[in-house]
């Protein structure tokens, strides 16, 4: 095999499909960096889509032994999916010795941004849908008011009772500080109607009455 123009055949190959976003970096050995953005066939990804860039140098035999992939930068992407990236990378490396393999390992990393993004977006989407849900739900309730049961019924009338015959009490304790002693004497059953006479109207005095103190000579008054 020539491995010279093998390598030579797929910069070429490379340079047409991706253009300004392949960089050459070094024709000895060749060394070149390819730039991958999420992407989806309607054009729509979250506020800052994931990019990483590729860089690639061919060895002496590349095809038939592995390229130096390695991933130096890369953009709204956790550490850790990098870390998978380049796992998954090497696997699908191994599997293509003998044959050219740089635009399979461009695909690969291109289906696995596009795959992040997609899953981000749909939980997005998701939260959401859950907000709207949850707002939704809130402002019906504003019109459906509080489902009453038998239960919930009884406690609120033991509650309302009691508050009732509270405030029953405290308005009849307030009404008779405020009862003169008349009002008083007319709420006690006990007395007489001629206890009544003596009682002025504020309830407080005994009126004086003094035509019946005139007739005081024929009483025989015992010392």
């Amino acid at each position: 095999m020539d491995y010279q123009e093998e390598q030579a055949n797929e910069l070429v190959v490379l340079e047409a499909i991706y253009g300004d976003e392949m960089t050459i970096l070094s024709d000895d050995p060749h060394e070149f960096e390819i730039q991958v953005k999420y992407s989806d066939y309607e054009g729509h990804h979250t506020e800052a889509p994931p990019s990483i860039v590729i860089s690639c140098t061919y060895t002496e035999k590349y095809p038939e032994e592995l390229p130096i992939i390695n991933i130096d930068k890369y953009e709204n992407l956790p550490d850790e999916q990098i870390s998978s990236l380049k796992k998954h990378l090497n696997e699908e490396a191994e599997k293509s010795i003998g044959t050219v393999m740089v635009y399979t390992l461009i695909t690969a990393t291109q289906d696995w941004i596009n795959d992040y993004e997609d899953n981000i977006k749909k939980q997005v989407a998701l939260a959401k849908e859950a907000k709207a849900k949850i707002e939704a739900d809130l402002e019906r309730k504003k019109f459906e008011g509080t489902i009453v049961t038998k239960e919930s019924f009884l406690e609120w009338k033991k509650n309302f009772d009691a508050e009732r015959i509270g405030v029953k009490i405290v308005e009849v304790t307030e009404k008779v500080k405020k009862l003169t002693g008349r009002e008083l004497f007319l709420k006690d059953i006990s007395l007489n109607e001629s206890d009544l006479k003596f009682l002025e109207e504020d309830g407080d005095a005994v009126k004086y009455c003094e035509s019946l103190y005139q007739d005081t000579k024929n009483l025989d008054i015992n010392e």
